[in-house]
């Protein structure tokens, strides 16, 4: 953009909690990249439009807004470089954001497809992919001649399977547009990935948050008096908001927002299938994941007994559910698989560490990642940083509080 004057305006196209953050905090973490400004493409129809006429070289907007954009633009369409976050989520060729994303790419000069999983059911996914790269040069212009080429159907046409032939000369053909990279030949990576997803809190659970936390500071005469159990109590009623919910006097809760929900189904839903094993915080979390698993074709269990351990070992478990208090000891995790999500955030340092020890011990044979959700601008990130600083995470826990507390005041 600056340097060889190859293209003029990028649009990037993410999952929802993707574009909210990821993409802006990966920008403005690199010192090479500062330089770029950026606008969001979320909210309302309004929003839309405003960020749209934001002066800016990267607008980055949720997958879900394709459609309306391209309808939004029609033939003026103006990004000559679309960068497609999670491309897979393109594979349907019958699906309205392939369609409308490939009614423009006349208008694209380049476009970039990221993805851990082009092919995540079979050889059938890459075509749609492909042909948004290349308009069907290298696997041709419709779906079902690509089909019929390559696949042969049972007798009644309702499954496909790749020729003998099919799978060398389909990935000969996309050689030159396609890079396939293990990180494992290329970098050397540690044994534990962190892996920090940030969700942003939309308008109404944003002010609910600051409502509640402003309310709580006021009922403290002083900051420097507050003692550990007063701000343990504090503390977690700003976790459970965080979360999406939170308990009254009588124990029964209430739900606030989805937006840690969202961001937990959209990071399954790019992990394509494989095992999670998933630690919640509060009994309410579990409750919301079962409801919202439970729309799903996922197999998912509450980790209870030894069976549960069992079944989850042999593969039978999709999303295995478990508070770290009753597992992080003891428990051979590691057949399962290797991916953890933290959906709910714990101060106590040894329990994380011996909780992700589950799936990171000996006889794991993938490289362990370990994805923590962490609502932005919440107590969700003084608990990361607190984990961070290990030995001293039981007196950050106070200090972080206490400057909260003061900022808060301040602004009152």
């Amino acid at each position: 953009m600056y340097n060889r004057f190859e293209v003029n305006k990028v649009l990037v196209i993410a999952p929802k909690k993707v574009s909210e953050a990821t993409w802006q905090n990966e920008i403005n973490k690199w010192p090479e990249l500062r330089i770029l400004r950026y606008s969001t493409v979320l909210g309302s129809k309004s929003q839309r439009i405003k960020a749209l006429n934001t002066p800016a070289d990267i607008y980055i907007i949720n997958r879900d807004n394709v459609v309306w954009l391209v309808d939004y633009y029609k033939n003026s369409w103006p990004f000559d470089f679309v960068i497609c976050d999670e491309f897979s989520s393109f594979k349907n060729h019958s699906s309205k954001r392939f369609k409308a994303l490939a009614a423009v790419k006349p208008h694209i000069k380049r476009v970039v497809g990221l993805t851990g999983t082009p092919s995540p059911n079979s050889l059938l996914d890459l075509w749609s992919q492909v042909y948004l790269l290349d308009g069907g040069e290298r696997l041709g212009k419709s779906f079902y001649s690509y089909r019929g080429s390559f696949f042969e159907g049972d007798y009644m046409g309702y499954s496909y399977k790749p020729r003998d032939f099919a799978k060398e000369e389909i990935l000969q053909r996309i050689s030159d547009v396609c890079v396939s990279m293990k990180a494992e030949d290329y970098l050397e990576l540690p044994e534990c990935v962190e892996n920090i997803i940030p969700v942003k809190l939309d308008a109404k659970a944003q002010k609910a948050y600051s409502t509640m936390e402003r309310d709580a500071v006021l009922e403290l005469e002083n900051a420097e008096e507050i003692d550990a159990t007063s701000a343990a109590a504090l503390s977690t009623k700003l976790l459970q908001l965080a979360n999406g919910a939170v308990y009254d006097e009588d124990k029964n809760y209430h739900e606030i927002h989805d937006c840690k929900i969202e961001a937990f189904m959209e990071t399954l839903e790019q992990l394509q299938g494989q095992n999670v094993l998933v630690f919640y915080n509060f009994k309410h979390d579990l409750d919301r994941l079962i409801k919202v698993l439970g729309k799903t074709k996922l197999s998912f269990r509450k980790l209870e007994g030894p069976e549960d351990q069992k079944d989850w070992n042999e593969g039978k478990i999709n999303v295995l559910l478990t508070h770290p208090a009753s597992s992080a000891y003891g428990l051979n995790l590691q057949q399962g698989g290797h991916h953890v999500i933290w959906f709910g955030l714990n101060w106590n340092y040894e329990l994380y560490i011996q909780a992700n020890k589950r799936l990171h011990r000996q006889g794991q044979k993938s490289s362990v990642i370990v994805h923590h959700l962490v609502t932005k601008g919440t107590r969700d990130e003084d608990v990361m940083e607190a984990l961070r600083r290990k030995e001293d995470s039981q007196n950050y826990v106070l200090e972080s509080l206490k400057a909260r507390i003061k900022r808060i005041k301040s602004e009152i």
